[in-house]
């Protein structure tokens, strides 16, 4: 790729170019940078948009989703418009517009113990908007495993964190986590919600560490994670260290490929999953099955897939007697998270045949109503 600015470029970037901290050829490395962002949502529209603004000359978006109404109150690289098309091709168009010099490479899939070395050995810096344990792991890992920079950021409701992970010398995620939370005690965004502006906080401290580490300027956050929390307009720092005996980047790893990271969190395999459609072929051959509904009350009643039976999750090891054993049973919830607890359950009750809805009744609305 031609690293040497254009005339345009030159004009565009002058702001950058007058920084001692840049200068032409700082502005020449962003141009020469290959940037991987793992997911278009929340974190990866910010960093998307402020990485293509500020000259990123290459841009990898791993995506497989489509654009649904819930997501525009945070996810801002996409509009009203673009409602049912692809993430992807919606922020490829948002980063084009905003600048035509940056090259997209659109990887259409969800990233996989399979896919992911792959993909992610084509780029400099991976930045992990990611919203769920087990892909953090994966990404985690592959990085580590490919020699790669991981820039991290998460949020929850009103609060979010962002650090850099598997830089020389620093620690990775497994440091800082070593082990996953059990499955359903950390709420998904669809479960807990989310401040519509904090995406747009830490995705921008993801963009300006991506930034920095290209430039080799200023202090990156390497062994710390910075912690925010909106209500209160705080931010805070702790320090983290690299574990020698980290499984993966320690002294002595064990883990030296990728491995299953669903079972890994305590999730369902794909082979205990069911997707929205496969589910409603089921329904619609009046297959015999029970299809059970973990929710709480109030969201039954907002909106249920018919013919399910309300159980909430926290009701369910006292329950388990409402339930035919001799029958395959088909849990679901909002977003997946309490549907894989409900599926531990059932199998750890001795139930054999349980399948867990991916995505919950998102994922149905979305694909099937």
């Amino acid at each position: 790729m031609q690293t040497e600015l254009t005339n345009e470029e030159m004009l565009r970037y002058s702001r950058h170019l007058i920084l001692p901290e840049v200068g032409v050829p700082g502005q020449e490395k962003l141009k020469a940078a290959r940037v991987l962002l793992v997911g278009a949502g929340g974190l990866g529209s910010p960093t998307a948009l402020y990485l293509a603004a500020s000259g990123v000359g290459v841009l990898g978006i791993v995506d497989f989703d489509d654009v649904d109404l819930t997501n525009l109150h945070r996810q801002v690289i996409h509009g009203t418009s673009d409602v049912g098309r692809s993430k992807l091709d919606s922020a490829a168009d948002a980063i084009q517009d905003v600048n035509p010099n940056v090259h997209v490479v659109k990887h259409r899939a969800m990233l996989t113990s399979e896919n992911a070395l792959e993909i992610i050995r084509e780029y400099d810096y991976v930045v992990d908007g990611t919203d769920n344990f087990p892909s953090r792991y994966l990404v985690n890992d592959a990085c580590v495993l490919l020699g790669k920079t991981n820039v991290y950021g998460s949020i929850y409701r009103f609060e979010g964190q962002a650090t850099v992970f598997c830089a020389p010398g620093g620690p990775c995620y497994r440091c800082l986590y070593p082990e996953p939370p059990p499955p359903g005690m950390v709420p998904s965004c669809a479960e807990a919600g989310v401040l519509g502006v904090l995406p747009g906080i830490v995705g921008l401290i993801q963009a300006t560490e991506t930034v920095k580490l290209i430039l080799g300027a200023g202090e990156p956050l390497v062994g710390r994670l910075l912690l925010y929390e909106a209500l209160g307009m705080r931010f805070r720092e702790v320090r983290i260290r690299r574990d020698p005996d980290c499984p993966v980047c320690g002294e002595h790893p064990t883990i030296t490929k990728l491995i299953d990271y669903e079972r890994f969190c305590g999730l369902p395999g794909r082979d205990e999953t069911i997707d929205a459609q496969t589910l409603q072929g089921m329904i619609e051959r009046h297959e015999p099955f029970t299809l059970v509904d973990v929710r709480e009350p109030d969201e039954y009643e907002v909106n249920r897939i018919e013919g399910s039976k309300l159980i909430p999750l926290g009701e369910l090891p006292d329950r388990l007697d409402e339930l035919d054993r001799t029958k395959q049973t088909v849990v679901y919830c909002q977003a997946g998270i309490r549907g894989a607890k409900a599926h531990a359950i059932l199998r750890d009750a001795g139930f054999e045949n349980v399948l867990n809805l991916r995505g919950g009744i998102g994922e149905w609305e979305r694909d099937v109503s």
